[in-house]
């Protein structure tokens, strides 16, 4: 995976943070920080995303698998160039999966490691 498709991934996620973000802080009025509403949505609408995207590579992966098993057995309608595709889309979704996990990772260990 090239930087270039690392940096348009990371964009895109950026994109869909800020707009959560704006979504969630048009829907809430100010508080103070002693109150936990705005933690409670926020941390529902990052889970939620979280699992949409997991939810996602899951259902490539699994489309994948079983494009392969169908060509394998010699399914009609079902063309190697389908099946490398949908193998590549799998991959592709996983590598930045796994690249959206290492910037986390960083990112926890960042403000672990952040002195007060």
């Amino acid at each position: 995976m090239s930087q270039l498709e690392i940096n348009s991934i990371l964009a895109q996620i950026r994109s869909l943070s800020a707009q959560t973000q704006a979504k969630v802080g048009a829907a809430q009025l100010p508080q103070s920080p002693a109150t936990s509403g705005a933690n409670a949505t926020g941390k529902s609408e990052f889970a939620s995303i979280l699992k949409s995207g997991l939810d996602a590579v899951n259902q490539s992966q699994a489309q994948a698998a079983q494009m392969t098993d169908a060509f394998s057995r010699g399914t009609p309608g079902v063309e190697l160039p389908q099946v490398m595709l949908a193998t590549a889309k799998a991959g592709v979704s996983f590598h930045a999966l796994s690249e959206v996990r290492n910037r986390l990772i960083s990112a926890y260990q960042d403000i672990m490691n952040m002195q007060l």
